[in-house]
């Protein structure tokens, strides 16, 4: 079969006006829990799409870390190519992609460092191997092979046994939605798509073709 003929019908839900939330972080709550129950693999990786200073956009996947009013966090390593880029742009996207209930989920807005207390709660609540993994991977950099990792990671182990700190280059982002879209799949490629822009302190709720 050629991947030009691949198809598929949209056919499990809809999504109306009359029976979405007027805010949209509590449709995302909604359709993220929804997501959880349904047991699907990794409900919560997220694609985040950055821009450079040469313009070029780059993009990959991050794990949702926590969400509320404020925004949505998720943890990198501020030296990786993503925090470089953040540093000189700090306007990003997200998109959840939950292919198995036909569903997307598209996120504009702002990406700013999350408090100190917030990275060191984190932090020290992951596995004691990711912990020492922040310290053992230079995040985007070139290494001369697998071997430098696990070299690194049992230099560090060594030198901090069961009580690794957070390291200074390593923290969370916070963005601060000003614009979502919810995408769900429907029959004869005629989907549903409300998008919610920030206005004048509130949200507007549109429906966009297809």
């Amino acid at each position: 079969m050629k991947i030009a003929d691949l198809r598929k019908s949209y056919e499990k839900a809809e999504l109306s006006e009359g029976a979405s939330h007027a805010d949209p972080l509590q449709q995302f709550d909604q359709w993220l829990h929804e997501a959880l129950q349904s047991e699907l693999p990794e409900p919560n990786a997220m694609t985040l799409a950055t821009v450079g200073n040469d313009l070029r956009p780059s993009t990959r996947v991050v794990l949702i870390k926590g969400y509320d009013a404020r925004g949505i966090v998720w943890y990198t390593n501020y030296g990786s190519r993503k925090g470089q880029e953040l540093a000189g742009n700090p306007w990003a996207a997200l998109q959840f992609h939950w292919v198995e209930l036909e569903r997307v989920v598209r996120i504009e807005g702002r990406a700013d460092k999350v408090s100190d207390e917030e990275n060191e709660a984190y932090f020290h609540s992951r596995p004691l191997d990711s912990r020492i993994g922040a310290w053992a991977s230079p995040q985007s950099q070139v290494i001369a092979g697998r071997g430098t990792l696990i070299a690194n990671a049992a230099r560090y182990g060594a030198q901090f046994l069961l009580q690794p700190p957070r390291p200074p280059h390593w923290g969370g982002y916070r963005l601060q939605p000003d614009r979502w879209e919810f995408w769900q799949g429907r029959p004869s490629r005629l989907h549903d798509r409300l998008v919610y822009r920030q206005q004048a302190g509130h949200w507007t709720r549109e429906r966009l073709a297809p």
